[in-house]
């Protein structure tokens, strides 16, 4: 459960670090690109054995990575436009609910157990992501652009159960690298377009904190894909607490480090949050 732990808290701090972000004007498209080099460089870096790239192209998870590399930055940008189009709470609610997909995926293709006590605890985790996700004074609009929180759950559930399903038992922190390799090309394409188009100066303020997020966004992938190899765990066990577990913590920093406002729902979605995880961990 280390290894489970390690991510949730890489998880959660990427919630900080993008606090952060906007506390101290850190352009975001600028410290994402930053980030994905970091992560990508980390994962390079961790990797024990030759890197020969021809060697890469010719591997059964090379397309897929690239693919994954894709979805990172698009289902971010589907995220952000999802938060100003439908508000904070549709957003956070579409892409923690997308936990669904994974845990579903795991129980019909890997034939992992299923019984009623599994099944409530991730029932009460669902109620639990929108009860922590609702903030008093977010306005959501569900009629407006309906197909963004579609596409960002769809997109969402898409990745964690891709990068489970192909990514190499002993490759794990190549296949991290090829995947964020990918998002850092694609995320350099996309910012000199925004230089080009606003003319606006890339701040050295976003290196530092790009770093920081890159650690950390390589942390939460590597360590969740070493949970999910440990021998007899579950993914829809591990995806249902990872997800639940980060939620509940980043909303209890928010409150401690951040001084936002928790409501009578999000106490009642974090106690919630904590019984799903003992019943899904306890089946």
């Amino acid at each position: 459960m280390i290894y489970l732990l390690i991510s949730i808290l890489a998880s959660t701090a990427i919630f900080v670090v993008f606090k952060l972000f906007k506390k101290y004007g850190v352009n975001t498209l600028h410290g994402i690109v930053v980030n994905y080099f970091t992560a990508c460089f980390l994962g390079f870096l961790l990797y024990n054995g030759s890197i020969e790239p021809s060697e890469i192209i010719k591997t059964n998870w090379f397309i897929p990575a690239i693919c994954l590399g894709f979805l990172f930055i698009a289902i971010f940008n589907v995220m952000a436009l999802t938060a100003q189009k439908n508000g904070l709470s549709v957003a956070s609610v579409a892409s923690k609910m997308s936990v669904i997909i994974p845990v579903i995926f795991g129980i019909i293709v890997f034939k992992e157990s299923v019984g009623a006590q599994k099944i409530i605890g991730i029932l009460l985790a669902l109620v639990a992501v929108y009860l922590t996700s609702v903030k008093q004074k977010d306005n959501t609009i569900l009629t407006q652009s309906i197909y963004l929180p579609v596409i960002l759950f769809l997109g969402s559930g898409i990745i964690d159960t891709s990068i489970n399903y192909f990514a190499p038992n002993d490759k794990i922190a190549l296949f991290s690298a090829t995947i964020f390799a990918m998002a850092a090309i694609i995320g350099v394409i996309l910012l000199l377009g925004s230089l080009f188009k606003s003319k606006v100066r890339f701040k050295f303020i976003s290196i530092p904190f790009g770093i920081a997020l890159g650690i950390v966004n390589y942390g939460s992938i590597h360590f969740l894909l070493m949970a999910l190899r440990v021998e007899n765990t579950e993914s829809s066990t591990l995806f249902t607490i990872n997800h639940i577990a980060i939620l509940a913590l980043s909303t209890l920093i928010g409150l401690v480090l951040f001084k936002e406002k928790i409501s009578k729902k999000n106490w009642i979605g974090i106690m919630l949050a904590l019984i799903s995880i003992l019943l899904v961990t306890l089946a």
